[in-house]
């Protein structure tokens, strides 16, 4: 069976010492009764819910899958009872507005428990996830009267939410979108349409489920500047806010897909359906942008909780496993074989899978202090750096999550490949991740081509002028230094090349993130090691930050020469070569 255990000694090592909360919440009014104690027991909670309650039904619901019935969607049984422990608990309203029923929680420690979540089980947090995406929407674009009717069901989870996006010839592109919204007499609207690829479309786990949808009202300009956002729910809430008479949307099919088999993927059905527009007409790409971004966190989220989830088992199991005899000669004479962590290259990988991991925790934090800071000090330099760091913190976390999958799968040789270790599990649940919410292409191309080319760098060298080699160990400094100008270096030739070449962004785009990820992981890797205790945990963390710099970071010198060689070898092959 899967086990997952939360990783709270790393947990609280970064809040209190890498980042340093209590100092962080000090001047921000909505923080400031958050101390410590309150901080173990909300970390202690979700691990409890995570590794006691979550975890057993993984594999469960993996093998129970979803079953369609005449437009209804039963979820894996037994997932029933775990959502509701999860809604009662009110963990989908953690970080949600206090007006409405949420707890108000920073991003900064929601980060943690959405990453406990989703490393205990991926397939059934995706009921959860896109509830809170929602409620971040409406919260923030919806009228009082929507914010009142509907936060504080989202926030119980009574009520659950589903994004609804993509239509068949509508992807990556939304300006192709084809779902229409005919505005009626009392001021609502009536969609047609079909909806492809919605997780939690439909399902039985809560009362009501709350569709945010995209369409085009009659006589909207063409492409996504014709896009308007619409409240289109399961059943029409009644005069006093409960569910009422259903809605002409339902499922026309569920997906069977390679993973996260316990998550209802759905086509949906829009027949003359009611729908609430949110925000002004035409205006509704920005606010569904809102949820995206929060999504595209949240899926990197996903990944880092997958890559924990890997390594925990995969450790565990290299170090019973016995094996072969070290090179250097037995390490246990007593014993028929040495367990398999004698043998460089199973250390390589396990190494790999803890300095992808952990320096992804510390990453995702760093994007939910700045989310923090934008949103409650309205620090204008803290929004633009969020903006930044959601596409790195979308792919590259998901990148790795699905890498560190990948590799702990390989550490159990032929016992990975078989359904009961439960490893080809996570590396099948985990691939989506780089597909979904935005290609990790199109996200590298959102660094380079809006985020960097946009302002010509000036984003990324603020950024970089804050990762200083201060307090950091010695043997770091010029590293990180290289790794710096690196950066910076290929930043400027980018910025320099792209207006003679438009083909470049796309074709350097992929190894600029990867690049610029690294070097994030670098400068946050130097810092953890600079303030690790002494003791086992904290020799664990200078080991892992050594063997991060010595064999990680050097990636960067051929990402830089990748970058350099422009798009001529991606571009030159003609069409009908393919």
């Amino acid at each position: 069976m899967l086990n997952y255990q939360a990783p709270a000694r790393d947990m609280e090592f970064l809040l209190f010492d890498l980042f340093q909360v209590q100092r962080e919440w000090a001047d921000v009014p909505a923080f400031q009764d958050i101390d410590p104690d309150l901080v173990r027991a909300v970390l202690s909670g979700a691990g409890k819910l995570a590794g006691e309650v979550l975890a057993p039904v993984n594999q469960a619901g993996d093998r129970e899958g979803c079953r369609w019935t005449d437009g209804l969607v039963q979820a894996p049984t037994p997932f029933k009872p775990a959502y509701r422990q999860l809604a009662e608990g009110g963990w989908l309203g953690l970080s949600g507005n206090p007006a409405y029923g949420g707890q108000g929680m920073p991003k900064l420690l929601g980060c943690l428990v959405e990453e406990m979540f989703w490393g205990a089980n991926t397939a059934f947090y995706l009921y959860g996830a896109l509830t809170v995406g929602a409620a971040i929407c409406l919260d923030a674009h919806g009228s009082e009267a929507q914010k009142a009717l509907y936060l504080p069901k989202l926030y119980s989870g009574e009520w659950s939410a589903a994004m609804d996006l993509t239509e068949a010839q509508a992807g990556t592109d939304l300006g192709l979108l084809r779902t229409k919204a005919e505005p009626a007499a009392d001021g609502s609207y009536r969609l047609t349409g079909t909806k492809i690829f919605i997780t939690s479309g439909e399902h039985d786990l809560s009362e009501n489920i709350v569709h945010l949808v995209i369409a085009r009202v009659h006589g909207a300009p063409k492409g996504t500047k014709g896009i308007s956002l619409f409240i289109v729910p399961k059943f029409i809430p009644d005069a006093a806010g409960r569910p009422g008479k259903r809605n002409g949307v339902a499922s026309g099919a569920i997906e069977h897909k390679m993973g996260v088999i316990g998550s209802a993927t759905n086509l949906m059905n829009y027949e003359n359906a009611v729908g609430y527009r949110v925000g002004e007409e035409n205006a509704g790409l920005a606010c569904m942008f809102t949820m995206m971004n929060y999504e595209r966190l949240a899926v990197g989220l996903q990944g880092l909780g997958a890559g924990e989830l890997a390594y925990q088992q995969a450790a565990a199991y290299a170090r019973e496993r016995l094996q072969g005899r070290a090179p250097g000669g037995p390490q246990r004479p007593e014993a028929e074989a040495d367990s398999l962590l004698v043998h460089p290259d199973v250390r390589r990988m396990l190494l790999t899978i803890r300095a992808y991991t952990e320096g992804g925790r510390a990453f995702a934090m760093l994007v939910g202090r700045s989310l923090d800071r934008a949103k409650y000090s309205g620090d204008k330099r803290c929004q633009a750096l969020a903006e930044l760091l959601t596409p790195i913190a979308k792919a590259f976390l998901s990148d790795k999550g699905f890498e560190c999958a990948v590799l702990a799968q390989q550490v159990f040789g032929g016992h990975g490949y078989i359904k009961e270790w439960g490893m080809e599990q996570i590396v099948r649940d985990t691939r989506i991740a780089p597909i979904y919410e935005g290609t990790n292409g199109v996200q590298a191309l959102d660094l380079v081509g809006r985020k960097v080319l946009r302002d010509g760098g000036a984003a990324l060298r603020v950024f970089v002028q804050e990762m200083t080699v201060d307090e950091v160990p010695k043997e770091y400094e010029e590293p990180l230094r290289s790794a710096f100008d690196r950066l910076l270096g290929v930043t400027d030739w980018v910025v320099a090349q792209a207006p003679e070449d438009p083909n470049l962004p796309g074709a350097a785009s992929t190894d600029y993130l990867e690049l610029a990820g690294l070097t994030i992981y670098a400068w946050l890797w130097a810092r953890m090691a600079q303030i690790a205790p002494d003791e086992p945990f904290g020799e664990a963390k200078r080991r892992t930050a050594a063997f991060f710099f010595a064999k990680l970071l050097p990636q960067t010198a051929a990402l830089d020469h990748s970058i350099r060689a422009g798009s001529g070898a991606v571009m030159g092959m003609a069409d009908e070569l393919f």
